[in-house]
């Protein structure tokens, strides 16, 4: 299973592929490469999803040099591209302050 260096390093370096879901959502939300490089680069785990769909997955939390702040669920498995599930801007009425902890 992937570390988060080695999440960074693929999101950093742009070793990494979209799911059809998040290719999508990307367009919509008009989330550019560059945006996904540089959250993806500083980014932290905040939910562990090991028993997802196809493979383990995580979510991050990173932030763009233009201070955007992006959610970005990834596949930890072990593949030469990291895989994007799903990416987007998260809700401050669904997450605190930090936008690391969902509200209650």
């Amino acid at each position: 299973m992937k570390e988060i260096a080695a999440i960074r390093k693929q999101l950093a370096d742009g070793e990494f592929e979209f799911s059809n879901h998040a290719f999508r959502r990307a367009v919509e939300r008009n989330i550019s490469e560059a945006e996904i490089r540089q959250a993806g680069s500083i980014a932290t785990i905040i939910e562990l999803y090991p028993t997802d769909k196809y493979s383990p997955s995580c979510l991050l939390l990173g932030y763009t040099q233009a201070s955007r702040v992006l959610h970005l669920q990834v596949s930890q498995a072990e593949t030469p591209l990291l895989k994007i599930i799903t990416l987007y801007e998260p809700d401050p009425e669904e997450w605190d302050e930090t936008y690391s902890k969902r509200r209650s």
